[in-house]
């Protein structure tokens, strides 16, 4: 594996591990003992780690430590005595949630192809990273839950957009104002899983889904991404063009300005 191109401490203090090995970068949420809550550090490194992605990665993997990928945010931060080494003093305008949610927002770039590898629990923040990640797959044990509502906050980590976008206005609002949990097969049922796999298989299957993704050519990948990201708010016609636009580059003709994903 090659060196994180961040300071190994900052990824630490963020309960956070970096390995890049090629095309392929690993993110692993590391903090089993606490489930891998997630903390303010947490979310500002995770947009470290979009900025300073090499080049030469193609597909970021993003997973848990232990038998959890992430039971949301660490509720020590609500606390008096909040959690240590975080700075809880910056006021909670809507910059400093802007900066949050930036640790998210660059898993959907077009040059990479982002995959949530999740196990058990996937709580609130967690639940949302996973839906921040362009495909998922789960093990059989996953308990995916939108808590925030029973916090008296709102889900505010991105997570809203893709949660209709996969499976409607009205199952998101009951998901979201229940709070209750989705299991694996729920989950696949209403596609917020690609693949339903043992717990046992998890790694190998997102290692098998990661090979497959790396047989396409890379600016092939990054032009169908902006299609079928762009695809859902497009007329046909608008898709049809679309089409054009970014296949004229690929047979060899004039290169075209790419549309925004």
């Amino acid at each position: 594996m090659a060196d994180s191109p961040l300071d190994p401490a900052e990824l630490q203090r963020a309960g956070l591990r970096l390995d890049v090995d090629g095309a392929v970068a690993t993110i692993s949420l590391a903090r089993p003992e606490r489930r891998n809550a997630l903390t303010f550090s947490t979310w500002h490194t995770l947009a470290r780690i979009g900025e300073t992605l090499p080049d030469t990665v193609r597909v970021v993997v993003v997973r848990g430590d232990g038998p959890s990928f992430s039971a949301g945010i660490d509720l020590r931060l609500f606390s008096p005595e909040g959690v240590p080494g975080e700075d809880t003093s910056a006021p909670r305008d809507e910059a400093f949630i802007a900066g949050l949610q930036a640790g998210y927002l660059w898993l959907r770039r077009p040059d990479i192809v982002s995959i949530a590898a999740v196990q058990g629990h996937a709580i609130g923040g967690g639940f949302q990273l996973a839906l921040a990640c362009d495909l998922r797959v789960v093990a059989d044990d996953v308990k995916f839950a939108m808590k925030e509502p029973a916090l008296g906050i709102v889900p505010d980590l991105t997570g809203t957009k893709p949660l209709v976008d996969i499976v409607g206005v009205p199952r998101a609002l009951e998901l979201c104002l229940t709070t209750r949990t989705v299991f694996a097969e729920e989950a696949a049922r209403l596609g917020l899983a690609e693949l339903v796999v043992p717990a046992a298989e998890l790694d190998s299957a997102v290692a098998d889904l990661v090979a497959a993704i790396l047989q396409v050519r890379p600016e092939t990948a990054a032009a169908t991404k902006r299609l079928i990201r762009q695809a859902p708010h497009n007329t046909l016609e608008e898709q049809a063009a679309a089409e054009r636009r970014e296949q004229v580059p690929l047979l060899g003709g004039p290169a075209a300005a790419p549309a925004a994903s």
